[in-house]
């Protein structure tokens, strides 16, 4: 008899967007359950999106998650004693949570500036194609690029 499948909770919208990508945003800023503080991250990092940019703060971390998102990446897999990194395509829930945590990454990285403008700085980065994630992305590419010849393990 086969297991049932995973079934996923639809995200909840954010309640000042009511968009479902800005909900999961604040899911993956938040730390140790605090979501009014993650909320309050995200949203300054919107404001200042909207002043810096002059542009809808949605469509800007829309096309910062789709310029960050990989298309490809390397899974280690052990065949007859040795290791080899084989190149898959990466699935539609994992290239979000890759682009979202890149992104936070490379935010929580800077120094010297409160999350919020960090966070701001990195979106805009990215949705202008440039930026830590971004290079992030492109080096996982590179991997997989480099080990298409075993692709056929895959």
């Amino acid at each position: 008899m086969r297991k049932k499948g995973n079934y996923h909770r639809p995200y909840p919208l954010d309640p000042k967007y009511q968009h479902q990508l800005v909900g999961v945003l604040i899911n993956h800023v938040m730390k140790d359950g605090k979501k009014s503080v993650a909320q309050r991250i995200v949203y300054g990092a919107f404001s200042r999106i909207e002043q810096e940019a002059k542009q809808d703060p949605v469509i800007v971390l829309e096309e910062a998650i789709k310029n960050v998102s990989p298309v490809l990446e390397v899974r280690s897999k052990r065949i007859g004693g040795a290791n080899y990194q084989v190149p898959v395509e990466v699935r539609g829930e994992r290239k979000l949570a890759l682009s979202l945590r890149w992104i936070l990454g490379a935010a929580r990285s800077q120094k010297g500036k409160a999350m919020s403008f960090k966070l701001a700085d990195q979106l805009l980065q990215a949705a202008h194609n440039e930026g830590a994630a971004v290079k992030k992305r492109q080096d996982v590419q590179r991997m997989a690029e480099a080990n298409k010849a075993f692709a056929h393990f895959a």
